[in-house]
């Protein structure tokens, strides 16, 4: 993001039973609409590992004996993810991070990935993601798919909660930067830093835009 409008300080650092492991593609590592790495930076324990780009050798993390891996994945032999949420091992998420078709060809081409047991979340849900569009029926950016597992898994929303809150100001700020909302329209308002740099700061930067307070 643009330096004014970092949220590096406002990440929350959350240490649920689950374990992230994010298998992003090789295409979106350096996207600024990534969703999957800022969920990584907010959970401890959490991991990135690389996939698709040609001569790599890709190296999944290592699940413990006594942990359980689920590979977040809506193929054919999916069943709800709620039916892992009593399990006394804890859990070790995979998650494809990146279009419907490249997670499809990250399960197909990589072995340990198709081994796994595939989970689903139960219920489609509206994504609040405005960076990128979306046309599958409950298409949900990374961040938000994680943290709703997170809170089926752990029956607690704490988790979810601070994870869209964090997504919400990281996609507000992207999208003042666009032009695309006011001032006050921005979740947890913007830096001085940024109304300083940028001389276009207005209530409603974009023609016909409501501002938050009317």
């Amino acid at each position: 993001m643009h330096t004014t409008l970092c949220i590096c300080p406002l990440l929350p650092n959350l240490a649920p039973r689950t374990r992230l492991a994010l298998i992003i593609h090789h295409r979106e590592v350096t996207k600024p609409t990534n969703t999957g790495q800022l969920a990584v930076r907010c959970l401890a324990r959490s991991s990135t590992t690389v996939i698709g780009a040609r001569e790599q050798v890709t190296v999944l993390p290592i699940v413990e004996p006594h942990e359980q891996a689920l590979l977040l994945y809506p193929a054919d032999d999916a069943v709800s993810i709620a039916d892992y949420a009593d399990t006394e091992k804890p859990i070790v998420l995979f998650v494809p991070d990146g279009s419907w078709r490249q997670a499809h060809k990250m399960r197909r081409r990589q072995p340990s990935l198709a081994e796994l047991p595939c989970v689903m979340l139960p219920d489609v849900a509206v994504t609040e993601y405005r960076l990128r569009s979306e046309h599958h029926e409950g298409g949900l950016a990374t961040l938000e798919a994680i943290a709703r597992a997170l809170r089926i898994l752990e029956g607690d929303a704490g988790v979810e909660t601070a994870l869209l809150d964090i997504f919400k100001i990281m996609v507000d700020r992207t999208l003042w930067l666009r032009g695309q909302l006011g001032d006050a329209q921005v979740t947890g308002g913007l830096p001085e830093a940024a109304r300083a740099a940028n001389p276009r700061s207005t209530p409603a930067r974009r023609r016909g835009a409501p501002d938050a307070a009317d």
